[in-house]
């Protein structure tokens, strides 16, 4: 069977022969399965009744792949050989539509910021097809920034270099992590010029455009829900629930085949409960998302839209990544527990057409606030050492702990990194007991006051005397606590150096960046630089700081 290339002046394919890619099976039940906009097209509209319209990548002019996630390439079956070739290339960059792909841009809405936004779509993402892995799943390839949409409104569909790094470092480096996410298989320079306004400022200016194509069983939004109920299409909404149950929560459907309101309102716990496990892991490492709009959120729990995104360098709830943000600071660090669930229940409201029992799905979202508490504490139990939670003992020692990290700027990595190497045993000396966590402080000699060494002194000495008692030796909990305590995150200058070198031609940093992020648990002799504090010209640089959404 042969390939198709995309020729840049028009939508005409070439046939080139055989393709070492032509092993690759495609079964694309999405778009066979739900009903389809009428009108394929990439100019933007609007497209009442249908859940996706079919689309082309834009070609691009000169592509090239700078790097490639071994372990996604290994998930989908595919060789170094195929990795390696001309026809990968231009897969994943919008120039060859291979046999079996059935290209379209997915149609939802969603609460942006807390308003609804009506329609709103894939505007610069395109779904290739669902590729059958060797183990007989079925993964979505999707490429973002590979132009314009039905969906892309005013927008060009583009995405540029420093955008598409933050994207697929992160994506790699939060599944290392243990954070439920969608992956990324490929980033590719295209070797086209796109406009920018980073700051939305009024200095636009050109920048090197790239596409990442990134992996999911599927891209499925709380806003896919949404916008249908909005709409009143309810054929719709039921068509894409029963699509959604049926494939992803088979457990779920029932031995009939015959779906009920119950069936509806498990499928609402099911989301309610991986949305809380998802956060609680956000929480554990540090994660702010930055954007959580309810066309962010993905119905499997897993972390999508790697935008505006941080990480916390000194632990501050209330910081948030997002310039469009900064005032209100909805997506802050410490409210993202709370946005879940309120996410959450927009998503409630858009499956009540199917339920009609408002006290059942209420009970869904109250189960929000013990799914989330009770695995918070499970993870804090985790990374303070403790052999399991008890609130009696442990709730005000996590209190006056979330305290004494905000009093003086503290890294919240290297923090707990050094809180598995403090002593607990009796005897200890203060100093000696709080030696390992010097590191963490930004400003020691300044902040770290006398009143306030005489709290971390206290909060210590309670904190060893709470581990004496599930009888932990001082090895095994370091052991323990290093295994969910990371040494190496995503911190954003680390990404910013890396695009820096990247779009002067340098693309060294990302792979090197890629490597450390696959053991994040583990200490790298040599590379101590990927675990050092934010060093202070970070502290207000663009991309290190605060990010916009086309950052």
């Amino acid at each position: 069977m042969g390939y198709q290339i995309l020729h840049k002046s028009s939508w005409d394919r070439v046939d080139w022969g055989m393709s070492v890619l032509d092993s690759l099976e495609f079964d694309n039940r999405f778009t066979a399965e739900l009903p389809a906009d009428p009108h394929p097209s990439n100019v933007p509209h609007q497209a009442p009744g249908a859940l996706f319209t079919r689309v082309e990548p834009t070609p691009t002019a000169a592509p090239e792949i700078i790097a490639v996630s071994d372990e996604v390439a290994e998930l989908l079956g595919l060789s170094a050989e195929q990795v390696a070739s001309d026809e990968f290339r231009d897969a994943m960059t919008g120039n060859l539509v291979l046999p079996g792909m059935d290209s379209f841009a997915m149609r939802y809405g969603g609460h942006q910021f807390g308003n609804w936004a009506g329609q709103l779509g894939d505007g610069r993402a395109i779904n290739l097809g669902e590729l059958v892995t060797p183990d007989g799943q079925r993964q979505m390839l999707q490429l973002k920034g590979a132009g314009r949409t039905s969906y892309s409104r005013t927008a060009d569909g583009l995405a540029v270099l420093r955008s598409s790094i933050r994207e697929f470092l992160c994506s790699e480096a939060m599944f290392h992590l243990g954070v439920p996410t969608t992956r990324a298989l490929s980033l590719s320079l295209t070797g086209d010029q796109v406009m920018r306004d980073m700051l939305y400022d009024g200095h636009p200016a050109l920048e090197p455009g790239a596409v990442v194509c990134r992996v999911a069983p599927n891209f499925i939004r709380f806003g896919s829900f949404e916008l249908p109920a909005s709409m009143g299409e309810i054929d719709e909404l039921r068509a894409l629930a029963n699509f959604t149950i049926r494939e992803y929560f088979p457990e779920l459907w029932p031995d009939d085949g015959e779906p009920t309101p119950d069936t509806y309102v498990a499928f609402y716990n099911e989301v309610v409960k991986r949305t809380a496990e998802m956060i609680v892991h956000w929480q554990r490492v540090g994660f702010v998302h930055g954007v959580m709009n309810t066309d962010n959120l993905s119905i499997l729990g897993l972390t999508i839209d790697y935008g505006p995104y941080g990480w916390l360098e000194d632990y501050d709830p209330n910081w948030t990544p997002n310039t469009t943000d900064k005032h209100g600071k909805r997506y802050r660090f410490g409210n993202q527990p709370g946005i879940g669930q309120w996410n959450l229940a927009q998503l409630g409201n858009a499956l009540y057409p199917l339920v009609e029992d408002t006290d059942a799905l209420q009970a869904a979202i109250d189960g929000y606030v013990d799914h989330f508490r009770n695995g918070h504490q499970d993870m804090m139990a985790d990374k303070l050492g403790f052999a399991a939670w008890d609130t009696d003992r442990d709730e005000s020692l996590m209190v006056e702990l979330f305290e004494l990290l905000q009093a003086a700027e503290t890294d919240m990595t290297l923090f707990y990194r050094g809180l598995a190497d403090v002593s607990t045993d009796e005897g200890v000396s203060a100093a000696d007991r709080f030696a390992p966590l010097l590191d963490a402080f930004y400003v020691p000699d300044e902040q770290l006051t006398e009143d306030l060494q005489v709290r971390w002194n206290d909060w210590l000495d309670a904190y060893a005397a709470r581990v004496r008692t599930d009888g932990t030796s001082n090895n095994d909990r370091r052991t323990a606590m290093n295994s969910v305590n990371p040494l190496y995150v995503m911190r954003n200058y680390l990404a910013q150096l890396a695009i820096d070198k990247s779009e002067a031609g340098d693309h060294s940093e990302v792979i090197e960046l890629l490597d450390v992020m696959r053991n994040p648990y583990t200490e790298q002799p040599g590379r101590e630089r990927f675990a050092e504090k934010r060093p202070d010209w970070a502290r207000t640089r663009v991309g290190c700081s605060m990010l916009s959404c086309s950052s």
